[in-house]
């Protein structure tokens, strides 16, 4: 299975397997990772699973589409990297990924 790395704010990190097609706020929330609400469920209709990916990630994934932009305009210090972690899905090549919680959600 492939892992994820989650780094919290104060810098700890909590690795996780996530099923191949799992979005990583499912694998999140599972895994119940401090500071991914998801209040949505994955609907791609809030942004409380933001996440910022780490650098050498973001060219890894699909750009973000026009709903998940929108998305993400009403996250909290929103940047170059964020995404939401409901719109990002699991494959081997994403093993090891890391990502970074944001201090706050809302």
């Amino acid at each position: 299975m492939p892992t994820i790395v989650f780094v919290q704010p104060d810098g700890s990190r909590q690795r996780i397997e996530a099923r191949v097609g799992q979005s990583i706020m499912e694998a999140a929330t599972a895994n119940l990772v401090p500071g991914i609400v998801a209040d949505c469920g994955g609907g791609c209709s809030c942004a409380t699973c933001h996440v910022y990916v780490d650098p050498e990630w973001v060219t890894k994934l699909e750009p973000a589409d026009d709903i998940e932009q929108s998305m993400l305009e009403g996250a909290i210090e929103p940047n170059e990297r964020s995404r939401l972690s409901c719109q990002l899905r699991m494959s081997d090549a994403l093993d090891g990924i890391v990502v970074h919680v944001p201090a706050a959600q809302f």
